[in-house]
Formats: C-alpha cells, structure tokens, sequence
C-alpha cells in the first residue's frame, strides 16, 4: 500500500478530513494502519484534486506541495467579503461591472511574476500565530506581499457536467447584468455560480465570469479574484474554486469520496491506488543493479554512473529504489524508499 489515491474533493470537507477519511477506508478494506497524508491544501469551499499520499509516498508529499497547481474559479463582481470568498461577511461593495473586453484586457496584467497579498483569512503564521485566528478576533492583520508565478490565465466556463457543455470556450456565468445593478449577495452568488453560462456580446455588463488559472506555489486564488476585480474598477469575491490538477494529477484519475466508501467495504481499495511512480512522471529513470541500488538505500554516493545533470527516479527493474541528484559524476540521495521486490523480502 504505497502509492495515491487521488480524491475529487466535495465542498465542506478540509484536507485534514479527506486524509481522515482514507484513513478509516484503509482500515475498513483490511489494509490495516498505513502513513497518509496530503499533498496540498485544499479551503473546505474550494472542490477537486487533492492527492492523498500511502505508506512511502508520503515522502513525496512535500514535492507535490511545491508542484504547480491549476484552478477554475468564479468571481462574483459587486461585493468583496473579508474572507474574500461566499463564507465571508460583505464588507464592500461597487455598482460598476467590467465588460467581456474589460475583462480580457485586464488578464494579461495577472500572467507571469506577479505580487499579491494573501487573503487575512489564510493559515499562514505571523508572529508564531495564523493569521485566520487573528482576524477571526478581529485583530488588524498585516500581510505581506509575496511573488508568484501566473503561468496561464483566460476565460472559461463553469465546470461541471452539463454546465461545461452548455457554454463554448470564452463563455462566462451571468447575474444581475448591468451597470447600477445591485451587488449580488454572497447567498445569491452561490445560488448562482454554478449555473449554465451563456456567450455575451463584447460590450455587456457582467457581474459574473470563470477563469482558469495555472499557478505556482504559494499563489491565492482568492487574492487574484480580488485583484483583478480591484484592478477592473469594482469589488469582487470568490463564488466557486475547483482545483483541476495538481503536478502530474488530473480530475481524469481522481474519485469520489462514495467510490472510496464503496471500495473499501468491498476490500478493494487497492484497486484505486496509483503508484508511488505516479507522483514522478516528470522525472526520468535511472536503471541500477543490486549492488547499487543496495548502495542508495544506505545513503550511499554513486559514482562512475553515466548521467546528465539533474533530479533521476533509481529504479531496480520495476522497484523504486530512490530519488537521486546527479552532479559532477556523482548520484546523490535526495529521498530514498523502502521498498524491496518479493526476493528481498
């Protein structure tokens, strides 16, 4: 039981839950007690792709937390929450709403290195405390501003089933079109969001659109939505947030958390699993014999091995043996496992 299960994330559920929840599946499977953790936070309102990690892949937990991640997200134009998201109370509020050419012309502002504050309400630490506590007490909450990297950002449709279908590439979500129209309410939003989106004509107001966002690590959706509302001349929070992939892992692997429920009644849980090698598509193989990969596991340095600079996955035959650096004709262990094939054992 060393690998992923790759779960679909529903609304409500923290990421300490979900691991929480495979954990009792492992044990109700008859897999027994095993390592889990996840590999990237996931706010209880965002949905989608979190990768839980089993046994010896949780020592890749911290690379996936580093990986780059893409979004879908709707923001909702006319009101900004402390929260900056539906869980928030209003605290300001704009009759303007952008157009769809507004909109387009801002987004290349938000690509590429960027500076952006995180939202008050997040689980970064200032002076030894998180900052949501703080600003739970109502304590003014100082953030600092941080560089990340937009890889991509454009216009999308809402995700989901029927919704995605019912609007072509570019399309956007809609309510309460206008100029002067009244802000829509965090309760209206979220009545909203998820509604079939519908083409517009360039130059009409709009107080809803979804975008898809590739981000580095560390970037806050809900500060971007923030800011690109700032910067479009209104206010603006987010509705929905649907994580799409996280490094190597899409929704295409990802399942439910009734799937996981059943599976594990049925003692199958395994079946569900992906590989520990599933978190390392990126990097390539490295063959190495016995006596070498015997050599790793006891954090030994390799040498006279033929390889070009960078990060390698040691493989014996189809056993993973470590995650190694090669340099100036050395491989080094940055991460090694253990896992022995059938005949070591």
């Amino acid at each position: 039981m060393h690998g992923w299960i790759i779960l679909d994330k529903p609304h409500g559920l923290g990421s300490t839950q979900a691991v929480s929840a495979v954990k009792r599946a492992l044990r109700q499977s008859g897999a027994g007690k095993w390592k889990v953790g996840h590999g990237g936070t996931l706010d209880p309102l965002a949905t989608g792709v979190l990768p839980i990690a089993i046994g010896e892949a949780t020592k890749l937990a911290g690379r996936m937390l580093d990986s780059d991640k893409i979004y879908d997200f709707t923001i909702a134009f006319g009101a900004q929450t402390d929260t900056l998201d539906l869980e928030g109370a209003v605290i300001a509020e704009s009759d303007h709403r952008p157009t769809l050419a507004d909109v387009e012309a801002i987004l290349p502002r938000f690509t590429g290195g960027i500076e952006q504050a995180p939202p008050a309400y997040s689980a970064i630490l200032i002076d030894g405390q998180r900052a949501y506590d703080l600003a739970r007490k109502g304590e003014e909450v100082e953030m600092k501003l941080r560089s990340v990297t937009v890889h991509g950002l454009h216009i999308s449709s809402p995700h989901g089933g029927e919704d995605s279908a019912a609007c072509p590439q570019g399309g956007l979500a809609q309510l309460g079109e206008g100029e002067g129209a009244s802000p829509p309410s965090p309760s209206a939003a979220r009545q909203h969001a998820a509604e079939p989106c519908y083409p517009l004509p360039q130059g009409e107001r709009i107080s809803f659109i979804t975008l898809t966002a590739h981000v580095s690590k560390g970037t806050y959706i809900r500060s971007l939505a923030r800011d690109i509302a700032l910067a479009l001349g209104t206010v603006g929070h987010v509705t929905m947030l649907r994580r799409v992939k996280a490094g190597p892992f899409t929704l295409g692997t990802a399942i439910t958390l009734d799937k996981l429920d059943q599976a594990a009644k049925g003692g199958d849980i395994g079946g569900l699993m992906l590989p520990l090698t599933a978190g390392l598509d990126d990097i390539p193989a490295l063959p190495v014999s016995p006596d070498q990969a015997a050599a790793l596991r006891q954090g030994k340095v390799l040498t006279g091995v033929a390889a070009t600079t960078g990060l390698y996955l040691a493989m014996l035959e189809d056993i993973p043996v470590a995650l190694v650096r090669s340099d100036d004709d050395q491989i080094v262990v940055v991460r090694g496992f253990n896992l022995m094939s059938r005949e070591d054992d």
